[in-house]
């Protein structure tokens, strides 16, 4: 296993991050045993969470995943130092989750307590907030016409933003986190945060998770490049673009189980005629070389430069196996070039 250094914390964390966010929905407390037992014997030492898995989200599975990975806290004394563990307060939009709202600096306090109680530890090594309160250009909405930015009151926000950095700043001082991050937010997430914190000598931004993969890398470079020259490590969350990329849902198939067999809370906007092109030739590319298609997609975001930790998830251990095994693979030349043929065919595809 090969390890990255997480921002500017100092962290040495793997290459590869422990998804968990079907833990309580689509594996039970004995498969997230497994994953993780499995994860730590192969050099893993990060795991992400939410408070709002397990996924599809509702209000029943809500803190179900934490609650899973506290008790194998629980029933492994002495275990808790072997990786550092992520995890994130929801943003607005749900109902069941204080009522919708913001985030606030009040709503921060409360979502660590709550947290680390069901985490059952001390400390959350790295604290995410999910999504901001503003509209990003994530979950589909990166279109154009999508979003207007031009409704946001930038005062007004960046105010909010103070707030919700004073209290992650009191919860680094109180030693309940070590570090905080963004997910699902931008440059200029970054970098208001980054001038707040050095305006007000503040705690400082340490990582940002979006998801980027073959379908969707809008990241690259802008957003990337920003991460490097700020100390800001970047999380690609569903490298696999929701299993998409594995070819499992190509021509409509929904296998039994899968993900994509289930309710989706933004619905399917992966699966485009599109998508589904672009899947193919990927698919193509893969057997062509030899590989499979999820280990051309994981090695590829592997390698791409300014990445630090790509979070993967899986429901078997099958699944798993193969996904970790992805990360030992190095694409020569001839891959990436026959990979960026497809890409420049299907820059957006969704």
């Amino acid at each position: 296993m090969d390890y990255s250094t997480l921002g500017h914390s100092g962290l040495s964390v793997s290459r590869v991050c422990l998804g968990t966010m079907t833990w309580g929905t689509q594996n039970n407390q004995a498969d997230a045993n497994a994953q993780i037992e499995y994860a730590l014997a192969q050099g893993i030492n990060f795991i992400d969470t939410a408070e709002m898995y397990a996924v599809p989200p509702t209000a029943d599975t809500y803190g179900t995943t934490e609650t899973i990975i506290g008790n194998w806290i629980a029933a492994n004394p002495g275990r808790r130092d072997e990786f550092y563990l992520a995890s994130k307060i929801a943003g607005n939009g749900l109902k069941y989750i204080r009522g919708g709202g913001d985030i606030t600096g009040e709503a921060i306090i409360k979502a660590i307590d709550d947290s680390l109680a069901r985490l059952q530890t001390d400390y959350i090594d790295l604290y995410q907030l999910h999504w901001p309160n503003r509209t990003s250009p994530h979950f589909g909405k990166h279109a154009p016409g999508r979003i207007h930015f031009t409704d946001v009151d930038t005062a007004a926000h960046s105010a909010q933003m103070l707030e919700i950095l004073q209290a992650l700043d009191e919860s680094v001082k109180a030693g309940k986190i070590r570090h905080f991050g963004l997910s699902d937010d931008t440059p200029w997430g970054i970098n208001e945060y980054v001038r707040l914190a050095e305006q007000h000598k503040l705690t400082r931004v340490t990582a940002i998770q979006n998801e980027f993969n073959l379908l969707h890398s809008k990241d690259w470079p802008y957003l990337i490049e920003n991460c490097v020259h700020q100390q800001v490590a970047f999380l690609p969350w569903s490298p696999l673009a929701a299993g998409a990329l594995t070819g499992k849902y190509l021509n409509g198939a929904r296998p039994e189980g899968s993900r994509w067999s289930k309710a989706q809370r933004n619905g399917l906007f992966r699966d485009t005629e599109q998508s589904n092109a672009a899947v193919s030739a990927y698919c193509d590319v893969a057997q062509k070389h030899g590989l499979t298609p999820a280990q051309l997609a994981l090695a590829w975001c592997n390698q791409v430069d300014g990445v630090t930790s790509t979070i993967i998830g899986a429901t078997s251990m099958d699944q798993l196996k193969e996904d970790i095994d992805a990360f030992a693979i190095t694409l020569n030349d001839t891959v990436l070039a026959d990979i960026a043929a497809v890409h420049r065919e299907y820059p957006v595809p969704f």
